[in-house]
């Protein structure tokens, strides 16, 4: 699996599974377990999940799908801005540990930007990384300035990440985050990078998929893979859409394709707020 340096070493895979949804139906619980634990059988070790998703009952089918293949997995983890201050921050953690049956994140992020303090929230993962909670730390949906505010800090320049809404048809982060990110050196983590399925009926997406004989999905997924210093975090649960997913990482798409795709799907002339679903 290839993989995106990260600030202070090590590597983070550029694709994983997504467990947005998750957790929420006890009848799904099964289903959702052997997609994740398929994804591991196929090398998709990058496994996004947060204290948010089914108010903990992602973070307990994640752990039920790793138990036994902990060194198999790269696991990510967010908490709530409300429970980010100096010891929320470390007791969520804790929490999402008991509920992943792990000792230790990956990668730990603060889920969007609340009315805690930076500092206060940068202190708390630092506290949780010497303390062997934690590897690495970091953001999501932050803007550019919210990620100028961060990198003002010099805990704040350690932050491994930022994950943001990113595919086809949201590419107002090229205009203004992504280069900045690039120019940081910071890999950008993409969620939603089918936009949740409504992406898949575009023509000029079937079209490209046509050529390769793949699925309009696995072209989306693999659009995503070929920004520089982007990885993409698509959820599936069932098997058979992780081998979709899985099967992304083949497609390379050609100059053709991809002048077609920015035709059909142009980024926006100038910077737009930064979207979130």
């Amino acid at each position: 699996m290839r993989e995106l340096r990260l600030p202070g070493g090590g590597g983070l895979p550029v694709l994983g599974q997504g467990t947005w949804g998750m957790g929420e139906r006890r009848a799904h619980r099964a289903d959702e377990v052997a997609a994740l634990r398929h994804g591991l059988d196929l090398g998709l070790g990058l496994i996004d999940t947060a204290e948010m998703y089914g108010s903990g009952g992602a973070e307990e089918v994640v752990g039920a799908a790793i138990r036994g293949r902990r060194d198999e997995v790269f696991l990510v983890s967010k908490v709530y801005p409300h429970n980010a201050s100096r010891r929320g921050a470390v007791e969520a953690c804790e929490r999402s540990l008991r509920r992943l049956g792990t000792d230790h994140l990956d990668l730990y992020l603060l889920h969007w930007r609340g009315s805690v303090p930076l500092e206060e929230t940068l202190e708390a993962f630092d506290r949780l990384r010497a303390d062997g909670k934690v590897r690495h730390f970091g953001v999501s949906n932050f803007d550019p300035g919210d990620m100028g505010e961060l990198f003002a800090s010099e805990l704040g320049r350690q932050s491994a990440t930022d994950q943001v809404l990113y595919n086809l048809t949201r590419r107002g982060v090229e205009l203004d985050l992504l280069p900045w990110c690039r120019e940081q050196r910071v890999p950008v983590m993409a969620y939603s990078p089918i936009e949740q399925g409504r992406l898949l009926g575009e023509p000029a997406l079937r079209r490209v998929a046509e050529r390769h004989g793949a699925t309009p999905a696995q072209i989306a997924i693999a659009w995503v893979l070929a920004q520089e210093q982007v990885c993409a975090i698509p959820k599936a649960a069932t098997g058979e859409h992780v081998e979709q997913n899985r099967a992304a990482l083949e497609v390379e798409l050609t100059a053709e394709d991809l002048a077609d795709l920015d035709a059909a799907f142009p980024a926006p002339p100038q910077p737009v707020p930064l979207e979130v679903l």
